[in-house]
């Protein structure tokens, strides 16, 4: 018997950047993208195009960037509504974010109603200090988000990109509706959560990650040596594979167990809330 997949539907709604799936490949699921400081849809097209490949579809809707504005200024249940509107049945929708965007995410969850949450590289409320707008400090900055050397040259090229954003504060309001969010847990919105975070993280330690994932009864994901932007990152092929499992977990039910269960050498299954260095 030949199967014949579904043609993706088109969003009619305004968006800042769209990675499809093929024409001839059915839409398995939505991933509502927000940037984060300095950065710009363009800085995930190789994350949407990774996705795309396996059936996803990654959207950067057309709302004002993390922190901008008041958040009573941005509207995530639109969006949320139109990719669930467009996508066949029991295709989930995920809000995602990296940075303040992944604040962004966690805050409007109750609004929005997505089916999962993505948080990567959640930030700490204040930058680290001594940052200065100087030569060093923009190396140093490339250093802390990425050590992809790829991706480094991307930015390093980009006139889109705002070189020095990381070392702005987290607006407070964004910051303290997130901690809100997560201090409600899980019962305030009833979604999976799945935490990615690098474990090398400058700007952000991953004790940040332990601390909402444990709130949020979230999945965590610690990327060995990884840095701020864990989807751009040296391992950015191993995190988007960790994403696309989750989804798939996700399309089957939330509450199914992993569908691959990675093991030590040892036969030991690690511990993703362990401390770093544990050997479970």
């Amino acid at each position: 018997m030949t199967t014949t997949a579904a043609s993706p539907v088109p969003l009619t709604g305004p968006s800042s950047a769209v990675w499809e799936p093929a024409a001839d490949v059915t839409v398995r699921g939505t991933v509502l993208l927000l940037p984060g400081r300095g950065e710009h849809p363009g800085v995930y097209g190789r994350f949407g195009r990774r996705l795309a490949f396996d059936g996803y579809r990654v959207v950067v809707p057309a709302v004002p960037s993390a922190g901008s504005v008041p958040l009573d200024g941005v509207d995530l249940a639109g969006p949320v509504a139109e990719a669930r509107e467009s996508s066949p049945p029991g295709a989930p929708v995920v809000l995602a974010g990296s940075d303040t965007g992944a604040l962004l995410a966690l805050a409007a969850a109750r609004q929005a109603a997505p089916d999962g949450l993505l948080l990567v590289g959640l930030p700490t409320a204040v930058a680290a200090s001594g940052t200065q707008d100087t030569t060093e400090a923009w190396t140093d900055e490339l250093g802390a988000r990425t050590s992809c050397p790829a991706h480094r040259g991307l930015l390093a090229a980009d006139p889109d990109f705002r070189p020095g954003a990381l070392a702005e504060d987290v607006p407070a309001d964004l910051a303290r509706a997130a901690g809100e969010a997560a201090t409600d847990g899980v019962p305030g919105f009833e979604v999976p959560v799945l935490v990615v975070h690098g474990s090398a993280d400058p700007v952000s330690p991953p004790a940040t990650a332990r601390r909402f994932a444990g709130q949020l009864a979230a999945d965590l994901v610690l990327v060995a040596d990884g840095r701020h932007d864990a989807l751009n990152d040296a391992a950015h092929r191993s995190v988007a594979a960790a994403v696309v499992q989750w989804l798939e977990r996700l399309r089957g039910g939330p509450h199914l167990p992993a569908q691959i269960v990675t093991t030590d050498a040892g036969g030991r299954t690690p511990d993703p809330r362990a401390p770093e260095g544990s050997p479970v």
